[in-house]
């Protein structure tokens, strides 16, 4: 069950719960064990929700958790958002880095729902009314002691938009969206809660650090990537935290409550990624999320210790944890058994050269279709140096690769072939070549360009065909045959 918290003193969060009951089909009962302004009373009931409403402002409500006649999965405030930032819809979760002017206790966060936000913002992103801007903010009011995972859903930012029925009617829309879903969201994809012990399928959750209120890298990284994010400590937050060396009990509960082994920096911070590091977590880059997206997290580890980190260069293929080796323990997070889903190679530079030579898209293409994962060069743009295949029997591998590359240098070629031997793709030119023209008398100029083009000349009263001035080139690109059986 996913509980609805409504606030009476907030217009917006009333309009909210009457497009709830609205657009839902909700049965309403009877609470007389608490009183109505704390949740008792009539409240309402749906597949998958609980609908209560509080006299109080949310950020004023201490724990409104034990007002509902459920087990919750995590709380879903719905609420107005304030500002000078026109038509809004956002979602956040909950806390203080520092004071707490806005409720809550201080230098407290709450239990973050990351999935829970992502997916709701992905439905207010598809039911928005027209004009409306949709993001997350970072971490910034109470209530900070919930006894289960939550998160704000807004309406902003401002009169005219708290009483738009269409915008109130879409936040309504995301949050039933939210049906049968859990507060996280997990390696595989999986939306119900996970074990923590469970290290291949822990949350796939960031923690953010820096950026401003509205938290533009980490919108992207909700919206744009395979990840979710928690608690956001904007830099002005960060600015109410002080030093991190000092503040290391709000930073790590930052990680605990958001159910998160990584952190995203948005600037310059060398002082708090040194006391992240320092707890055991991790940070990494925006562009490590994006690259990494879905890919099984033992196997990343595994390979960026092996190939070269992410941004250094890493990139990952088409094969992914499907395909691979299903008696592997892998894709279930066991990293001693990584090695026997994967096998790390060289990438065939000559061939695969000649290849981006005449289509680098096709070639980068080719090694994406096949590789799990592979090494770059130019900003991750161009394929160069070493590549992982899956080793299950039918994932493509190098044989694969192979394959894709010959059927680009076909493209450039008259004919490409594997030599006999195998060590080898053979590709074989025929052209013009204005030595043997000239032999047979052919003068430079327009006669030339015609043979090229695959014509015959006449040349003092005989006839020069373009066959008998061409020469046929083999070029040779050493491969491993042996790992073509």
């Amino acid at each position: 069950m996913i509980a609805i918290v409504v606030s009476r003193a907030d217009s917006a969060s009333a309009h909210i719960g009457e497009r709830l009951l609205e657009v839902g089909d909700w049965t309403a009962r009877e609470d007389g064990s608490r009183p109505d302004a704390d949740g008792g009373g009539t409240y309402y009931r749906t597949e998958g929700f609980e609908l209560r409403e509080f006299d109080d402002l949310h950020i004023r409500l201490s724990d409104p958790t034990a007002a509902f006649d459920c087990d919750p999965a995590f709380l879903a405030f719905v609420s107005r958002h304030s500002g000078e930032t026109g038509r809004l819809l956002t979602a956040h979760v909950t806390g203080n880095f520092g004071g707490a002017e806005y409720g809550g206790e201080p230098e407290s966060l709450a239990r973050a729902a990351p999935g829970a936000e992502k997916r709701v913002v992905e439905a207010l992103a598809r039911r928005a009314p027209d004009g409306y801007e949709v993001g997350i903010e970072c971490t910034h009011h109470g209530p900070t002691d919930v006894a289960v995972p939550s998160l704000f859903v807004e309406l902003g930012s401002d009169g005219p938009q708290w009483e738009d029925p269409d915008a109130a009617r879409a936040v309504a829309r995301a949050v039933l969206d939210l049906r049968g879903t859990g507060a996280d969201l997990t390696a595989d994809g999986d939306p119900a809660a996970t074990d923590a012990g469970d290290a291949g399928n822990w949350p796939r959750h960031v923690v953010g650090f820096g950026g401003g209120h509205y938290a533009p890298r980490f919108t992207r990284i909700v919206r744009e990537t395979e990840w979710a994010v928690g608690h956001v400590g904007a830099d002005w937050a960060l600015g109410e935290l002080g030093a991190p060396d000092a503040n290391r009990r709000v930073i790590e509960a930052a990680f605990e409550r958001s159910r998160a082994e990584r952190a995203v920096i948005d600037g310059d911070r060398p002082a708090l990624a040194a006391v992240i590091e320092d707890l055991g977590y991790g940070v990494v880059s925006e562009t490590w999320v994006r690259e990494v997206g879905d890919a099984p997290l033992a196997l990343v580890e595994r390979l960026e210790a092996e190939m070269g980190s992410v941004d250094d260069g890493l990139r990952f293929g088409a094969v992914g944890g499907d395909a691979l080796d299903p008696d592997s323990e892998a894709v279930d997070g066991d990293a001693d058994a990584v090695g026997d889903a994967v096998r790390v190679r060289d990438l065939p530079a000559d061939l695969l050269a000649r290849a981006q030579g005449l289509d680098a898209d096709a070639a980068r293409a080719t090694v994406e279709r096949v590789a799990v994962a592979f090494d770059t060069e130019q900003g991750g743009t161009r394929a160069a140096g070493r590549v992982a295949f899956a080793t299950a029997p039918e994932a493509p591998g190098y044989a694969g690769l192979i394959e894709g590359l010959v059927d680009v240098l076909e493209t450039g070629y008259d004919a490409v072939e594997v030599s006999p031997e195998g060590g080898a793709v053979v590709a074989r030119e025929t052209a013009f070549d204005p030595a043997l023209a000239a032999e047979r008398g052919v003068p430079e100029g327009p006669a030339f360009g015609r043979l090229a083009d695959g014509e015959a000349v006449e040349v003092d009263g005989e006839t020069v065909g373009p066959d008998e001035v061409s020469r046929t080139r083999a070029d040779r690109f050493p491969i491993d045959g042996d790992a073509l059986d």
